[in-house]
């Protein structure tokens, strides 16, 4: 187990209604060991991975790594960030340099100027750059060349998938984790983050699709020949069915929540007879009942109705023949519903497997291996390794421990 405090890194996980946070820290040979970790709700704080309330999301930061650090028996000051929503988006685009040196052989310069031509597009004055992935090199026309350095050529190209995110919605989050007192050492797409502890280098070569069913906002990513081809968010996730809940049973979100995370039942052939499953009305105080056949009924035309938004957006992207040799790799809480995986694999017609972390270079307790914790599991191997693409740094200025930021509370309080 590692010791250094220098070590010690935090991978803080924004997601569509909860704020997730593991802390890690490295050995001397280069693997993460995670030491401890939280997961808080915050669903007036954040919708779809978008702050819409400042104070409330950054007590929930400020909660989940206190939660961990306690468990950790660590402090930390600097987090990497994951972020999601719909103002996320993606494409991919082309760049080329040409070799006009006597000295043909490819330097790491000249990666570095064609990546850079290949990002080199017109954005809109609220968006930016987030992430520039390389997908694969030509050299001279010869497409397929995983790494140029070294070779002779005279013209190098390479094809790149670009994410850009909301310049405000991006600023918002970082605020938010600066009032709570932390740095964001970087922003890193949430998907991405997963993706590297979710998807074999099989999968990904072979073609394979990664869904991330969260509770407000569905992320989905396309892999095929060693890298990711296609992006996409959805807004659209696992509350919808919690709302179908609430307002066919009568009852408050809260309840109808609690009934779906532990009777919830997303395909017909899980239904074992039928109980009576007993709660409480929106006063808290009526007591009711509902067979497990009709909730099911409730929550069925939901399910059907997300992966079907999925399959369609699957179709128009033009890589559905692609991702069959791999299959659907499902993550986010949304996916711990019995029968999801079920569902998933009738309606997208293709295998279907949970999405739960595989670590090769990370050591965690079986309970930080779940869906819950595999994009701040995804962030420590970002922090440690940094293989993900190119991203564009963003800083805050604050770096407080947490006596200082529990004396500035106090200080905010009052004045």
């Amino acid at each position: 187990m590692a010791s250094s405090k220098q070590d010690v890194v935090a991978g803080l996980d924004m997601g569509s209604g909860r704020v997730t946070c593991l802390i890690g820290a490295g050995d001397e040979a280069g693997c993460m060991h995670v030491l401890g970790g939280s997961s808080v709700s915050c669903r007036g704080g954040l919708n779809g991975g978008v702050v819409v309330n400042i104070m409330e999301t950054a007590n929930a930061v400020t909660q989940a790594v206190e939660e961990a650090e306690a468990q950790a028996k660590r402090e930390v000051r600097n987090v990497f960030l994951g972020v999601r929503g719909h103002h996320l988006q993606s494409f991919n685009n082309r760049g080329a340099f040409n070799i006009a040196r006597t000295d043909k052989e490819i330097t790491a310069e000249d990666v570095d100027s064609v990546i850079a031509n290949a990002k080199a597009v017109p954005l809109s004055s609220d968006r930016e750059i987030l992430h520039v992935l390389p997908q694969s090199f030509s050299l001279d026309r010869q497409r397929g060349i995983p790494h140029p350095v070294g070779m002779e050529g005279s013209l190098l190209e390479v094809d790149v998938h670009i994410v850009t995110a909301a310049s405000g919605h991006l600023n918002n989050l970082i605020k938010t984790v600066a009032k709570a007192g932390f740095e964001v050492v970087e922003p890193v797409y949430s998907l991405l983050a997963s993706g590297e502890m979710l998807v074999t280098a099989e999968e990904k070569e072979l073609g394979c699709l990664l869904v991330d069913l969260g509770g407000q906002s569905v992320s989905i990513g396309v892999y095929a020949e060693g890298s990711i081809r296609y992006s996409k968010e959805l807004p659209i996730g696992s509350d919808f069915i919690t709302k179908d809940l609430a307002i066919g049973l009568r009852t408050s979100l809260l309840t109808a929540e609690k009934i779906k995370v532990e009777h919830g039942i997303a395909h017909p052939s899980l239904l074992n007879g039928d109980d009576e499953i007993e709660f409480r009305g929106p006063d808290g105080r009526t007591a009711q009942s509902v067979k497990t056949s009709y909730m099911m009924n409730l929550i069925l035309p939901r399910v059907e109705e997300i992966f079907s938004v999925i399959e369609e957006e699957l179709q128009a992207s033009s890589y559905a023949d692609v991702v069959v040799p791999g299959g659907l790799i499902l993550t986010g809480g949304g996916a711990l519903m019995r029968g999801t995986l079920q569902a998933a694999e009738q309606i997208l017609r293709m295998p279907v497997r949970l999405g739960l972390p595989h670590p090769d270079a990370i050591v965690a307790e079986d309970q930080w291996l779940t869906p819950t914790y595999a994009t701040a599991m995804g962030l420590l191997g970002y922090s440690r390794h940094l293989r993900y693409g190119l991203t564009n740094a963003r800083q805050t200025d604050r770096k407080k421990p947490v006596w200082m930021r529990k004396l500035s509370a106090v200080f905010e309080d009052l004045f």
